[in-house]
């Protein structure tokens, strides 16, 4: 984590339990700041692939914490139960308190599990989320959601528990392979449909910025898409529903019903923001179909996201599996489902039980069957 010379930027998340989310490059200074008065132990959680990223953060916690590292199998293999329990008695071993923290390092995996521990550890110790990649910086990270997988489905054990700090350290991004960094934007753009079409017109202008690690667009494409988050949050912490007829923070999950589906069947072959990219040109269609979205908007779904090299088609699963895969999504209410759709650029509203006909019409899009 080197110095950089641009300011950071704070952005305040001021909900129940504030804390700041800070955008910036050479943040790890930042941490025992973070972490507030009356720490004494640190757990810090991290993909093992990262030890040597994570080494020099180690080694500033030992400067004031008693430090437990802790690493952890990659990608979605660390969300389950079976790891979660292993930190448990790690922590149990240690002797950590309510007054001691945890703090995560690496992607949105990591931080979803290690934000659930941090939940469930003593009902609940404080945790700061350090992200290594651009998801995790402008989704995972920020708005207190945690969750291990079962076999069931993603996701589908969790609970809320907000960090009290997030910094999102530019720097690192330039550790990532460049699929996964254009992963990210998946998320990115998503917020750009949803609340802040000033994200699409960045990455139509110069997509080759867009994917530059060190360049400002995606510096601002980072602070719009995290300040699209934050305020969705501060509305709607618990996914319990907007104002005003506004889907509340489900909004977040535009495109995720079928993204979570497609990462599921693959068996998370197909990265969560690959994923959410193949989602949203589902949903997009689905608007189309319904009657709700003009073609001009719908199209541009794929035209932008393949600017940056995003998949816009996937027939990797027959419908059916997806469907039953949808069936059992945290957004379903009872037999029925839900999905996030938008009437227009950044006005977006639920689809309730739609026509399963108009779902398979909709995913022949996707297979590139017109």
């Amino acid at each position: 984590m080197t110095t950089g010379a641009s300011p950071d930027t704070v952005i305040p998340v001021r909900g129940a339990s504030p804390y700041d989310v800070v955008v910036g490059r050479g943040l790890a200074g930042r941490l025992p700041g973070a972490l507030g008065e009356g720490v004494e132990r640190v757990a810090l959680l991290f993909a093992e692939e990262l030890a040597a990223l994570a080494q020099p953060v180690v080694d500033l916690l030992v400067g004031h914490y008693d430090v437990l590292a802790l690493g952890l199998p990659s990608g979605e293999s660390a969300k389950t139960a079976a790891v979660a329990h292993d930190c448990w008695e790690a922590l149990g071993e240690r002797g950590f308190t309510r007054s001691d923290a945890v703090v995560t390092f690496g992607g949105g995996a990591t931080t979803d599990l290690g934000g659930f521990v941090a939940a469930t550890w003593l009902r609940g110790v404080r945790v700061v989320h350090v992200p290594t990649t651009l998801l995790a910086m402008v989704d995972a990270a920020v708005g207190g959601k945690t969750g291990i997988n079962t076999g069931a489905g993603k996701n589908l054990v969790g609970s809320f528990h907000e960090p009290v700090g997030v910094l999102c350290d530019l720097d690192l991004l330039a550790t990532l392979p460049p699929a996964e960094l254009r992963a990210g934007l998946g998320e990115v753009v998503k917020c750009g449909f949803i609340a802040d079409p000033e994200i699409l017109a960045l990455v139509e202008g110069d997509p080759a910025a867009a994917q530059d690690p060190a360049s400002p667009v995606l510096r601002e494409l980072v602070e719009r898409a995290v300040r699209v988050k934050v305020d969705v949050v501060v509305g709607d912490l618990r996914e319990t529903g907007g104002r005003d007829g506004h889907p509340g923070r489900e909004v977040l999950n535009y495109g995720h019903t079928l993204a979570h589906a497609v990462e599921r069947t693959s068996e998370y072959a197909v990265r969560h923001g690959e994923a959410v990219a193949i989602g949203c040109v589902f949903v997009a269609e689905l608007a189309r179909r319904s009657g709700l979205l003009s073609d001009d908007v719908a199209d541009r779904h794929a035209a932008v996201l393949g600017l940056v090299g995003l998949p816009t088609t996937w027939d990797g699963a027959p419908f059916d599996e997806l469907l039953a895969t949808m069936r059992v999504d945290k957004k379903a209410r009872g037999s029925q489902l839900r999905f996030v759709v938008l009437s227009g650029l950044a006005e977006p509203r639920i689809l309730a039980g739609p026509d399963e006909d108009l779902l398979r019409s909709a995913y022949d899009v996707v297979r590139g069957v017109r």
